[in-house]
């Protein structure tokens, strides 16, 4: 039987996935741990499932002769390199559980007729309400004086200077779908909103009036700065130590993106020099992120654990999404989105 394999989830078990599958009439399996994420783990465990089943071999089928099985993955976080691939020339289909897919070799996934799907848009209101959320408990210090109130301490002074929206500029870098609900979601609270895109034309306007501004000129103007935008070789360290340096003493980084879009260690030198007001960050170069990071000493800080992606709301639609794109491949029809649509021929004639 041709079976679906969730080599590694973010969800804490795959009992979900393995309804929708079984439901489709193909088999499943799922691991979890950090372990399950290495490329070494994922072969063993998708080859395990192609396997030739025991009906052939109970068929009198010699080894050679028994049909190798097709399968296909479902991942959040596993490390899908051009390795993996060339040893699983039966996998038709990896099915991210989010939008990202920097995480999976999409080259080499294509060259070995493997599609690859993700789940675009699932996370458009809850991470633009989270980096809202974070940019607003930075500039009015929620989490310090929750901690004060909570040690016995009744004094807002002690944490001065506190923010307001009104009077500040927020700038989006990045203007996807998450990038555009968070600048609608900042001018609806008063902020004045900039943007930054890669497509964008410095001087010209977006769709909803924003300006679209030159990087470098709106990282020196903003207040408040928030990424959205995919992680690539031309977005790493995009908030390098030098635009760091460029910016006001008393602007705000909020990144719900990709933890490599900012240089989180120049981020927390930069704070703790007090060349920068504060951070509000969900995602880091390396996670999980570790308690001796610089990041975790550096003032003014909100962090979080890459959670601003879900609700309760938006994780049935991510995971629902995301089983039905590697259902769709393994049963022969296209799924609702890949990031290859050129290997899909080759993926269902396996």
């Amino acid at each position: 039987m041709a079976t679906i394999v969730m080599t590694d989830n973010d969800f804490g078990g795959a009992d979900f996935e393995r309804k929708l599958v079984e439901g489709a009439g193909l088999g499943f399996a799922s691991y979890n741990g950090p372990d399950c994420r290495t490329p070494e783990q994922i072969v063993a465990h998708l080859q395990a499932a192609c396997e030739p089943s025991a009906s052939a071999s109970a068929s009198g089928a010699g080894k050679h002769e028994a049909r190798t099985e097709a399968v296909g993955a479902i991942t959040s976080y596993g490390r899908y390199t051009a390795e993996v691939f060339k040893a699983l020339p039966q996998l038709k289909v990896v099915s991210k559980t989010g939008t990202g897919v920097d995480n999976i070799d999409v080259e080499a996934a294509t060259e070995n007729g493997t599609v690859v799907c993700n789940v675009p848009g699932y996370g458009t209101e809850v991470v633009s309400d989270h980096a809202i959320a974070l940019a607003l408990a930075v500039l009015r210090r929620i989490n310090e004086t929750d901690a004060d109130l909570r040690a016995g301490t009744w004094d807002f002074r002690r944490r001065r200077p506190l923010g307001q929206v009104q009077g500040r500029t927020f700038g989006v870098v990045g203007y996807g779908s998450i990038g555009r609900a968070a600048a609608r979601k900042a001018r609806g609270l008063g902020f004045d909103v900039v943007v930054w895109d890669r497509k964008g034309v410095p001087g010209r306007r977006t769709p909803e009036d924003f300006p679209y501004l030159a990087l470098d000129d709106l990282l020196k103007t903003v207040d408040v700065v928030s990424f959205h935008t995919a992680l690539t070789p031309e977005t790493h360290h995009l908030l390098s130590a030098e635009r760091i340096a460029s910016m006001k003493s008393d602007a705000v980084v909020v990144n719900t993106s990709r933890g490599a879009v900012v240089d989180t260690k120049a981020l927390a030198e930069a704070l703790c020099s007090g060349k920068l007001w504060g951070a509000g960050l969900d995602v880091f170069e390396e996670e999980p992120l570790t308690p001796g990071h610089p990041i975790c000493r550096a003032p003014h800080t909100v962090l979080s654990p890459h959670d601003g992606y879900w609700s309760e709301e938006s994780a049935v639609e991510l995971r629902t999404r995301a089983a039905e794109n590697a259902i769709a491949v393994m049963s022969g029809k296209a799924p609702e989105h890949c990031i290859n649509p050129e290997a899909l021929e080759a993926a269902w004639a396996k």
